[in-house]
């Protein structure tokens, strides 16, 4: 069994979405129901916490400098300054933001859900770093990870009620030919968060399943990394070779949250990831 390491102690409601910044050297969290953006520099210890005006789903670094934010109304772009504004403002009676990925070309991906988690209430939109939306599914309950292999070809999909992983074909920013990767057992948990590795595998969090796991590109389970806490929420490689495997987890809903719920946990040395490329706008 690979030993995690709590990298960051805090009690995240809803901790998710870690991202690697290769610009600050630094990970990128969230807390979506407590409002707030957490970075924390490895290499340092260094942390920073900034509350944002809205439930935040997803944070990711500009190529421009600053981060694209995905709030409860809508997609904010938040300058070096701290100015903050809307690039696509949406909002929509009983639905949040959720889990948001930068695709191969720097659009962002991002994911909507009710509050309620009443199905079909989500979506999945590309916007542009123009701003230009496109609605690519319209179906969705609650939507979560996202990812692309490494060529760029595929791209992997949750939609946590299904309890799959999907895999479409991905091309110019069209998907099609939708078809299950793997499906997670009655019991094991709800897939959530995803990230690719350099080896075109997908590494997945499983809520309510206290682990990690890796599925190969066949949708083969090869590895298991069980934790000490059930609400796993999202994974993602960071430091400065990308082989330390970041983790978040939640404490909302647990009746008697365990010491490490909401903590950013790693997992050193877990495997390769990659670099992703920031968000255009």
């Amino acid at each position: 069994m690979t030993a995690y390491e709590v990298a960051v102690r805090a009690e995240a409601t809803l901790g998710e979405g870690p991202t690697w910044d290769a610009a600050t050297g630094r990970l990128i969290w969230l807390d979506i129901l407590g409002s707030r953006i957490h970075t924390y520099d490895p290499a340092s210890g260094r942390r920073t916490v900034r509350t944002t005006p809205q439930h935040v789903g997803a944070v990711k670094p500009r190529a421009a400098g600053g981060l694209v934010l995905n709030l409860r109304d809508g997609v904010a772009l938040l300058d070096p300054d701290g100015t903050l504004g809307w690039l696509h403002h949406d909002p929509v009676p009983g639905r949040r933001a959720n889990d948001a990925a930068v695709a191969p070309d720097g659009s962002l991906w991002v994911g909507t859900m009710r509050y309620d988690e009443a199905a079909g209430g989500g979506t999945l939109s590309r916007i542009a770093g123009d701003g230009t939306v496109e609605t690519v599914l319209d179906d969705v309950t609650v939507s979560n990870g996202t990812g692309w292999s490494p060529d760029g070809r595929l791209m992997y999909y949750v939609d946590s009620p299904t309890r799959r992983i999907d895999v479409f074909d991905h091309d110019g920013g069209r998907i099609t030919n939708r078809r299950t990767l793997a499906e997670i057992e009655a019991g094991a948990g709800f897939p959530d968060g995803l990230t690719v590795d350099a080896d075109g595998c997908v590494w997945v969090a499983l809520w309510d399943g206290g682990a990690v796991r890796r599925y190969t590109p066949s949708g083969a389970l090869d590895r298991v990394i069980t934790l000490p806490t059930p609400r796993i929420t999202a994974c993602a490689f960071g430091g400065p070779d990308l082989r330390d495997l970041y983790v978040t987890t939640a404490r909302t809903g647990l009746s008697a949250p365990s010491a490490l719920a909401g903590c950013l946990l790693v997992i050193p040395e877990a495997g390769q990831g990659r670099p992703h490329p920031p968000f255009t706008g």
